[in-house]
């Protein structure tokens, strides 16, 4: 029988050390609108059952979300037994609100931004804030951003895979890319409103499972493709549920990319080597992927999302990585210090 190698057992940290890039805030209430006319998508509570809500949004009920959504010490509670530290808290994505007039989802926005910053301040430390901002308005998402980065101290910002079906690889939003890098800010994409809705067949939830994915690799072609990273060097952006499909995508963009002038013209940099300057979180619930998205695209590129707290959510993101059988400095990085690198935290590897 072959003896077993050491970097074929799973790797024990023995400590709650992660930090979790990809976890979700819905507030306890909503504000009133200031303003004369309602919008009919401006969201509301109502009660549910026990310690849950229902999320109303155009009369109908959007959501049903548990008090950990708003409750910084229950959140904190669950931290170490999913073996975390710190957990970064971004809004709920359809508070993302796109579709609003700009002045009213930013309003909303500030709420929602000002509740995350609340949270983080009374955690202790174990939690930060990545903020919103009306994408659909460049100028005034800007303005959202440096309030976001400078007022509220978070470390970077929370955006959709498309702002009202334009991708954000799209050469409209490079003025505000331009500005996150100019502010040190992180990107973190998360899928919303995903294209392809029509050709599922099954219940809603398919959005969540199906859907979602395929939106997020969608928006991160669209940044290889439209050279984002090729101008904004300094530029750092995340996607949320392991980049979706582009890891099956990229083979195939890459052989284009070698066999089409067109395309090699129109694309500056390899798409393979622009792939690896993304970040991409572990939310892929299945450790053979998890290695695939490691040999794809670096040990370097891959930090821990866990959608926390909706029912979609990861329960245990480092046992998953540590019965992924990685060498210990590996999993080192993707539980904690490609995170830091992400959010422009101190890397605890050189502390």
């Amino acid at each position: 029988m072959p003896t077993e190698r050491a970097h074929d057992r799973p790797i024990r940290l023995r400590c709650a050390c992660g930090i979790d890039a990809h976890a979700h805030v819905v507030p306890e209430h909503f504000p009133r609108y200031l303003g004369s006319a309602v919008p009919a998508d401006w969201p509301s509570m109502e009660a549910a059952h026990a310690c849950h809500r229902n999320v109303v949004i155009a009369g109908k009920t959007y959501r049903t979300v548990s008090d950990r959504c708003w409750d910084a010490p229950r959140r904190i509670a669950d931290l170490p037994a999913m073996g975390l530290d710190l957990q970064v808290l971004s809004p709920m994505p359809e508070l993302l609100s796109y579709w609003m007039q700009p002045s009213d989802a930013q309003q909303l926005l500030r709420y929602t931004n000002e509740v995350i910053a609340g949270m983080a301040a009374s955690s202790g430390g174990r939690l930060a804030g990545l903020g919103a901002v009306p994408l659909q308005d460049v100028d005034l998402a800007i303005r959202e951003l440096e309030h976001v980065v400078r007022t509220l101290g978070f470390p970077g910002v929370e955006v959709g895979s498309n702002i009202n079906g334009v991708p954000i690889g799209a050469p409209a939003f490079d003025p505000f890319f331009e500005a996150c890098e100019a502010l040190g800010a992180a990107v973190f994409v998360h899928a919303i409103r995903p294209a392809g809705m029509d050709r599922l067949v099954g219940p809603p939830a398919l959005q969540q499972v199906l859907g979602y994915p395929g939106d997020v690799g969608l928006a991160a072609a669209s940044v290889i493709t439209g050279n984002l990273l090729v101008r904004r060097t300094g530029l750092r952006i995340a996607f949320s549920h392991g980049g979706g499909t582009l890891a099956s995508l990229l083979p195939r963009l890459q052989q284009g990319w070698n066999v089409f002038p067109a395309l090699q013209e129109a694309v500056t940099q390899s798409p393979a080597e622009q792939a690896r300057r993304l970040y991409y979180d572990t939310l892929v619930f299945d450790t053979p992927m998890l290695r695939h998205l490691v040999a794809t695209f670096g040990a370097s590129q891959l930090l821990i999302g866990t959608d926390y707290p909706f029912n979609f959510h990861d329960r245990t993101p480092v046992a998953r990585i540590e019965e992924a059988g990685f060498e210990p400095a590996v999993a080192a990085q993707l539980v904690r210090h490609n995170a830091e690198r992400f959010l422009g935290l101190p890397d605890t590897a050189t502390t």
